[in-house]
């Protein structure tokens, strides 16, 4: 409960700034510094290709500063929206949906990421190969299901946060992370110790 009034509140002083970054360059580079690292860190757990990786990042702060007027503050916290975007964006590269964009991002990306920045994609896919592991493994989950829990288990959003970069009530949030995490439980078959963390995060009680 704590944990969602803070939400609360950071979606309150959130969407008054959001509004600025579509027509503030300073107002956009602060939000991108703030929120990159975890935007490529979200992005790498689900992307092995770099070259990918860093055309959706890119995807993404153009999208955010396409929105960034019409923000509501229905949409959650700074980085329960980015995430949200990011999900449908990687879920139409996979359909190969988005050729138009992607090819729009490959010359504005190159300005938002430097070099540094690509470097530091690499090391973000490499630091997160065994969570790309893990989705795949959740794959027999329900796509509804697994979503809440990817974002809660492994994304370290809160339900609510969670709920928002879904589109979903929290409630029923919380209902469909239940479900998961139950179904989770009886399809993981006993694994060496080593791999038993990341077992415990997954069917964990995680975060309201």
């Amino acid at each position: 409960m704590d944990r969602d009034r803070r939400t609360s509140g950071l979606v309150s002083r959130a969407s008054g700034e959001r509004a600025l970054i579509g027509t503030d360059p300073a107002a956009f580079e602060a939000f991108y510094r703030q929120h990159v690292e975890a935007l490529e860190r979200f992005i790498a757990r689900r992307v092995a290709c770099p070259e990918v990786a860093a055309d959706l990042v890119a995807d993404v702060f153009l999208t955010v500063i396409e929105a960034a007027s019409s923000y509501s503050s229905t949409r959650g916290t700074p980085r329960s929206w980015l995430f949200g975007i990011a999900r449908h964006l990687i879920a139409d590269s996979y359909r190969a949906a988005a050729k138009e964009t992607r090819a729009r991002s490959v010359i504005v990306g190159r300005e938002l990421l430097d070099a540094d920045d690509l470097a530091r994609i690499h090391e973000r896919l490499d630091a997160e190969a065994t969570a790309r592991e893990l989705y795949e493994q959740l794959r027999a989950v329900p796509e509804p299901e697994r979503a809440v829990l990817e974002l809660v288990a492994l994304d370290d959003l809160s339900v609510t946060e969670a709920a928002a970069a879904l589109g979903i009530s929290t409630v029923a949030a919380r209902v469909r992370l239940h479900r998961a995490r139950r179904r989770l439980a009886t399809m993981i078959a006993p694994r060496p110790a080593f791999a038993l963390a990341d077992r415990d995060v997954l069917v964990g009680e995680g975060k309201a």
